[in-house]
Parts: structure tokens; C-alpha cells; sequence
């Protein structure tokens, strides 16, 4: 058989490794399931890639999800809502009078759009500790934390 029609897939050449964060690899159990499903998706893409591009670019994302599963820690569901943590949905009024409301999650699951920010984010790190009532100083101007739940 000419070698043409022969799928070489010992020489194809490794993308770099996505970055992957120095912190903590907290997740909820949704984003431990969205990290599974990403995995799943990236082994079934490297089996079936048609070309040398194609199987490079699933094996890097194989390699970056698998690594992100290894490391995933599944944080509890936060019981007391006196403070803010991981996992804890929490509005703040801005000083124009913005409402806003974020879910913190981890770093892969975050969906800014969707309501939800990585426990990473300078938002998130500001709101970690403090309670309803507290004032917090971000992105040049400062919220209140009206809810967290």
C-alpha cells in the first residue's frame, strides 16, 4: 500500500502545552463535569483528527485538560454566608449605582458573561472575606456587597 493513503501519526510534530495556572485548581462539582466533558471531547478529537494539524492541536488540548483533571479539587458548597467564598454567589452595587451579580468559580468554568468569575480574578480576591455591608475597592472604584448567598 503507498504510503500516501497511510495515517502517520508518530511524526506529527506537539504543539506547545497550553499554560496552565500556578493557582490552586479549585473547581464545583459543575466545572469538575465541564473539565470531564472537555477532556472527553479533546480524546475523542485526537482519535478522529484527519490531519497533522488537526491531531496536534486535540493533543495539546488533551494534554492541558487531562493535567487540569489531575489537579481538580472540588470545593464544598459554602454553608455560611457571612463572608464571601469559593462557590458563593454574591451581588454588589457599583458606585454609579450598577447592580451586579457573580457566581465565583474556578479558573475554567469562569464565564464573566454568563455571571460567573474565577476565584483568580482581582474581583474575586477583593470580595473573599468580607461580608454584606463591606465596601471593596475595584477596577478603580470601589462596590458594596449587598448579597451573598
Amino acid at each position: 500500500m503507498s504510503r500516501a493513503f497511510v495515517k502517520d501519526t508518530e511524526d506529527v510534530e506537539d504543539l506547545p502545552d497550553r499554560p496552565i495556572s500556578e493557582l490552586p485548581n479549585d473547581v464545583t462539582a459543575e466545572g469538575l463535569r465541564r473539565i470531564e466533558q472537555a477532556l472527553a471531547a479533546a480524546q475523542a478529537a485526537a482519535q478522529s483528527a484527519g490531519d497533522r494539524a488537526a491531531l496536534a492541536s486535540a493533543r495539546r488540548d488533551f494534554r492541558y485538560w487531562n493535567a487540569r483533571r489531575a489537579t481538580a479539587r472540588v470545593a464544598p458548597e459554602p454553608s455560611d454566608n457571612s463572608v464571601v467564598r469559593f462557590g458563593h454567589t454574591v451581588t454588589i452595587v457599583r458606585e454609579d449605582d450598577r447592580r451586579q451579580t457573580f457566581r465565583i468559580v474556578g479558573e475554567d468554568e469562569a464565564e464573566p458573561a454568563h455571571g460567573t468569575i474565577s476565584h483568580g480574578s482581582p474581583l474575586a480576591r477583593a470580595l473573599f472575606g468580607k461580608g454584606v455591608g463591606d465596601v471593596v475597592a475595584i477596577a478603580g472604584g470601589e462596590a458594596e456587597i449587598v448579597e451573598i448567598r
